[in-house]
């Protein structure tokens, strides 16, 4: 994993994908026994729990702190060790999830999901419905800052009805645990503050805890369909259910 290291952002640690690369033959036994030491202690080095907050504009001209997204650079490290995770753990519980959670319809930071997939199942779903209704109401949902909001005790419930090792679930828990971040915008530096919700965009485990946490979102009326890609969903009603619309509704207010 150090070989194929990208060049990207540096965390506060300040060590550097390319230093991380070029030293693998030196840094691969350490590194490896630092990883396992983590999962198996489930314990996330207190360094690697510290970010610093990049705000990307949304639109071309911001005015409002509501139009930048904020994107949390975290230390190489730690996001190398989550892709271990997701990968290895988080992925494969995804493809077997619980009852009480389903994932057919998420076409977003998934195993087998990509916008291609998402869109021919939309189009697949209409066209279905169209066979035997003489229209089909598309309703696309919008959620506000839905990364920014996710409660995590709420997502740490949900990770446990996957079927994952308990050191894997606890170090999840120590990873959302006592997480700060502090702001780098004009060449200043905010002081730090805690992280108390989210799922900390720029994180590697944080797509997939989104994905997790939306996994019990589904529509409320047989017949009605959700197609969803991250926090984009799409609400597919035919014709013969048009007036579940205002109970579709009611759930997201």
């Amino acid at each position: 994993m150090l070989d194929t290291l990208r060049n990207t952002s540096t965390g506060l640690d300040n060590v550097p994908a390319w230093f991380l690369r070029l030293g693998a033959p030196v840094f691969c036994k350490p590194v490896a026994l630092l990883y396992n030491k983590s999962i198996s202690t489930s314990v996330v080095p207190r360094q690697w729990k510290s970010a610093s907050i990049r705000p990307v504009p949304k639109n071309s001209a911001p005015v409002q702190h509501s139009d930048f997204r904020p994107i949390s650079i975290t230390p190489v490290l730690c996001r190398t060790l989550e892709r271990v995770v997701v990968r290895t753990f988080l992925y494969p519980a995804i493809l077997m999830p619980p009852a009480a959670l389903h994932f057919s319809d998420q076409f977003a930071f998934c195993p087998t999901g990509s916008t291609t997939a998402a869109l021919i199942t939309l189009l697949q779903t209409i066209s279905d419905m169209l066979a035997t209704n003489p229209y089909v109401v598309v309703i696309a949902l919008d959620f506000s800052k839905a990364f920014d909001t996710v409660r995590q005790a709420n997502l740490l419930r949900k990770i446990a009805l996957l079927n994952i090792p308990d050191p894997v679930y606890n170090w999840l828990v120590d990873f959302f645990s006592d997480h700060t971040h502090c702001t780098r915008f004009s060449g200043l530096v905010s002081g730090f503050q805690r992280i108390t919700a989210s799922i900390i965009q720029g994180s590697a485990v944080g797509p997939v805890s989104f994905v997790i946490n939306a996994s019990d979102l589904s529509t409320v009326t047989p017949g009605n369909r959700m197609i969803k890609y991250a926090d984009d969903t799409y609400i597919v009603i035919p014709a013969c259910n048009i007036l579940s619309r205002a109970i579709e509704l009611e759930q997201y207010m």
